[in-house]
């Protein structure tokens, strides 16, 4: 964990670094910007035992087993720079959404309750768009990281990891002032999580956990004010 968070650190220091360099510009487009709507999450895949549990073949009796996720409210802020009225650009965000995996039944007769879990994401994004005095679409890619959570269980007790996170977005902008701007996007975003430590001891195995690909898609909202 203290490795996941040196990294951040790093992440985001770069980051910073790159939105200085480029206010040293003559001229610059500033805005900051809310946005909500929904993460039509797709599944956690690829699940696998870690730590203890590597390896114990009643993780799941399914052959390369996904756990469902539930259709959640996403939300967020972000900020953003581009340098004059230029078609390249940065900006930081964050946003919160509660994907949480559904029941698992592995097999008739047998239930397994679902796992309460929230993952923020905190990511830098490098925006390509039209510099349209109206309209402006744009596309771009990001990387960050990625703060899952998971809650207690009958099964399963909280644990919590900090992942590399990626995303690409599209969009498409409309000002209605000369400073305010309303804008609709599609986001998919990823990241691999671990949750080493989210299964008890149990007799004959040390604690251990798993972990999955996490994959969800976003479609957002939001309201912009340019500087």
């Amino acid at each position: 964990m203290e490795k996941n968070r040196t990294s951040l650190v790093s992440l985001f220091a770069i980051g910073f670094a790159g939105i200085m360099a480029l206010t040293m510009s003559a001229s610059a487009e500033m805005y900051v910007a809310g946005q909500a709507g929904v993460n039509f999450a797709d599944r956690i895949n690829s699940i696998a035992g870690t730590g203890g549990q590597a390896g114990v073949p009643d993780l799941d009796p399914r052959p390369n087993p996904d756990f469902d996720l539930q259709t959640s409210i996403t939300f967020g802020g972000k900020i953003g720079y581009f340098p004059g009225h230029s078609w390249y650009g940065i900006e930081g965000e964050v946003f919160h959404t509660t994907p949480h995996i559904k029941s698992l039944d592995p097999e008739p007769g047998v239930h397994n309750p679902g796992i309460h879990m929230r993952v923020t994401t905190v990511g830098v994004n490098f925006i390509a768009r039209y510099p349209g005095r109206t309209f402006q679409p744009y596309v771009g890619a990001g990387i960050g990281a990625g703060i899952a959570h998971i809650g207690d269980t009958s099964m399963t007790r909280s644990d919590s990891d900090v992942a590399a996170a990626w995303s690409v977005l599209v969009g498409l902008r409309a000002f209605v002032t000369p400073k305010i701007a309303v804008f609709g996007e599609y986001k998919y975003t990823g990241a691999s999580l671990h949750f080493d430590q989210a299964f008890p001891p149990e007799a004959g195995f040390d604690a251990g956990g798993f972990s999955g690909n996490y994959r969800a898609q976003h479609i957002l909202g939001g309201l912009s004010y340019h500087f």
